[in-house]
């Protein structure tokens, strides 16, 4: 017999018990193929918590370009929480640099961005045995044009209310979620 949600017991898990990986456990650990890139993205809270989102998910590395501050900072820590320490990560003065090194190394581009022909998240598929770059830009003026006309396509979180707009992490965490269910095998995450 089914026992109903409500009657379950639901005890919160001591830190102790969450077998999180070391920094060097982690260091050495499967990564999925993905890496993020932040073009020109000016708040601190939000790269810390992109560092954060991308340790959770074992991504690749993080490319920061542009304005986007670079550890070390106490406010990229603030949000990192240590995360800038475990996750590879690049910093690249110019934007187009980092995408064109990307893209020799045969990994497919992809901004977050809202424009003609972009991808709804909901409709994307992704092919497993390949390797992507999330692009995300500044928070008022989104991926630079210029960065666009270089990705293999843009991705569009599908959004119904008055603002048509997310906080940099928060559409980072969205897009990185739906791409971890598509790349991921997860028994390698198991080890």
């Amino acid at each position: 017999m089914d026992t109903p949600l409500t009657s379950i017991f639901m005890r919160k898990l001591k830190i102790t018990e969450l077998n999180r990986l070391t920094s060097d456990e982690y260091k050495v650990s499967s990564k999925m193929p993905l890496t993020i890139v932040l073009d020109h993205v000016r708040s601190l809270n939000n790269v810390g918590s992109v560092f954060r989102t991308a340790d959770a998910f074992r991504l690749e590395s993080v490319y920061l370009c542009g304005i986007t501050a670079t550890p070390p900072h106490p406010e990229i820590h603030k949000t990192a929480l240590g995360a800038e320490d475990t996750v590879d990560w690049h910093y690249y003065e110019n934007t187009v640099d980092a995408v064109n090194t990307l893209k020799e190394q045969g990994y497919i581009l992809c901004a977050i961005e809202q424009t003609e022909g972009s991808v709804l998240l909901n409709e994307l598929k992704l092919d497993a045995d390949k390797k992507y770059v999330l692009i995300l830009g500044h928070e008022v003026k989104g991926v630079q044009q210029e960065i666009v006309d270089q990705c293999d396509f843009c991705v569009e979180i599908p959004q119904y209310g008055t603002k048509h707009s997310l906080n940099v992490s928060v559409a980072a965490g969205i897009v990185i979620w739906d791409f971890f269910k598509q790349l991921s095998d997860l028994s390698v995450f198991d080890q």
